[in-house]
């Protein structure tokens, strides 16, 4: 999923406005829509294109063993590559979401809660 529509350009530019999911589907849509990608978007090819991409992220760390949160030791370069590839991975688990009739939002905020539940701040693990 490179680029988006309307977008395309300011790949350069450093882009700060927030987002929210249902803004990223929205956008992802209309990609497919004025690509004619839409037949294409089942949620089997979604999926299976969204494993490809989780491939490409675990490339990224496979052969750096155990690295420091923040990444105080990469490039600039390495951590762009990697925001790329989370965002290939975010984008195609938003389309999933949206094409399976799932409001990924709610879904995930309930899922927190069953968390809390299942896990509570006062039991040791």
């Amino acid at each position: 999923m490179e680029g988006a529509e309307g977008i395309e350009g300011k790949a350069e530019e450093k882009v700060v406005e927030e987002i929210s999911l249902k803004d990223l589907s929205r956008k992802l849509d209309e990609f497919a829509k004025v690509r004619n990608w839409e037949k294409y978007h089942s949620p089997r090819n979604l999926l299976l294109a969204m494993v490809g991409e989780v491939g490409e992220l675990s490339e990224i760390f496979q052969w750096k063993g155990e690295v420091e949160k923040g990444l105080p030791n990469w490039e600039e370069a390495e951590k762009e590559h990697l925001g790329e590839e989370l965002s290939d991975v975010l984008l195609y688990l938003i389309r999933l979401a949206d094409v399976c009739g799932v409001d990924l939002s709610d879904a995930a905020s309930k899922k927190i809660v069953k968390n809390a539940i299942k896990y509570p701040p006062n039991k040791l693990y």
